[in-house]
């Protein structure tokens, strides 16, 4: 199995009009799908700067619809905010209209905050996500639901609509922790984490003890998360990554900063130069980021290296540099030199 890349993206604000900031963003995407990319995975988030997708659905019909090859999802659905029977037929529409490129993430969202915004007690949110998870795969695969849960009930609902790919997209989660490295292994999902290298060794060592191989399935996808900002220059792509970080950093932390309280599960830094540090960001060289992501991979285990080519205060153009810089001295030197064993 090759070495493939992908991309994520928490599609977050910054200070262009909202209609020149999705054509821009769309842009880059188009660029991603000619760079060979794998895959595209956007974020999820609600009356924050963070998330400018709030309906994930929406903007990756657009997605589809400016791209041939790519592959792209949700990193993730936050299925507690959903109606499952309604987010079931939303999925077989994109998948069926991109020809089978839909990725189907899915998770419970990380913020209490947010999912307070629509009504819903995060402590329930781990039921609802296992209900609607169970309703969603019986959508697609049965074309009836029946279920009697806590939070859904249902009796013989048919389904009309259906998955291009069979009998599902294939389904993908944010692992943060080994634990959920682990369940995400027993429910045969692919993942991505923005760990350190050695973090994502545990996470993945954690998964294969735990997965059971289905016969002609393909191996999973380990995806290890970075940002990216290359230049010709460390000290160029230093000082843009530092300016962009900080805006991103501001996105993210302004629900929290509101409420006053502190993010669950996740920690980042206020300066990039911490995550460049234990190697969660790569702002430097093609020749040094090809070095570090070398060895990087090597470590973790990882199958997929997911980038972050556009955050905070990046400009189109400053994206694309770094992505055609990437594309012409990363991308081939690494799927020469890193191996990539099936499981």
């Amino acid at each position: 199995m090759a070495l493939e890349f992908g991309i994520f993206d928490h599609v977050d604000r910054h200070d262009l009009p909202l209609k020149d900031f999705y054509e821009d963003r769309l842009k880059l995407i188009e660029a991603y799908d000619r760079a060979g990319i794998y895959g595209y995975h956007c974020a999820e988030h609600h009356s924050t700067p963070l998330g400018m997708a709030p309906s994930p659905s929406v903007y990756l019909s657009a997605v589809g619809q400016r791209t041939k090859r790519l592959r792209f999802g949700p990193l993730v659905y936050t299925l507690a905010l959903y109606h499952p029977l309604r987010l079931a037929e939303e999925i077989c529409m994109l998948d069926q209209m991109s020809r089978g490129r839909f990725l189907l993430g899915i998770g419970k969202g990380i913020s209490p905050i947010e999912v307070g915004y629509y009504g819903v007690d995060f402590k329930n949110a781990d039921k609802m996500f296992a209900e609607s998870l169970a309703i969603i795969m019986q959508a697609l695969t049965t074309k009836r639901v029946d279920f009697e849960g806590e939070f859904f009930r249902y009796k013989n609902v048919p389904f009309e609509v259906e998955c291009y790919q069979k009998p599902h997209p294939p389904l993908w989660y944010g692992v943060v922790s080994p634990d959920s490295a682990e369940r995400a292994a027993k429910a045969g999902m692919n993942f991505i984490s923005n760990s350190t290298a050695a973090m994502v060794k545990a996470k993945v060592a954690r998964y294969t003890g735990a997965h059971q191989a289905k016969p002609g399935a393909p191996a999973p996808k380990f995806g290890m998360n970075r940002y990216m900002v290359l230049a010709e220059t460390e000290e160029k792509a230093l000082e843009i990554g530092r300016r962009a970080y900080r805006r991103w950093w501001q996105s993210f932390m302004s629900l929290w900063l509101k409420h006053n309280t502190a993010p669950t599960n996740v920690n980042y830094p206020p300066e990039i130069d911490s995550q460049i540090a234990d190697g969660r960001a790569i702002a430097t060289t093609p020749a040094k980021a090809l070095e570090l992501l070398r060895g990087q991979l090597a470590e973790s285990g990882a199958s997929y290296l997911v980038c972050r080519f556009a955050f905070g205060d990046l400009s189109l153009s400053e994206s694309m540099r770094s992505l055609e810089l990437f594309q012409r001295h990363v991308m081939p030197a690494l799927r020469e030199s890193v191996p990539v064993a099936a499981e």
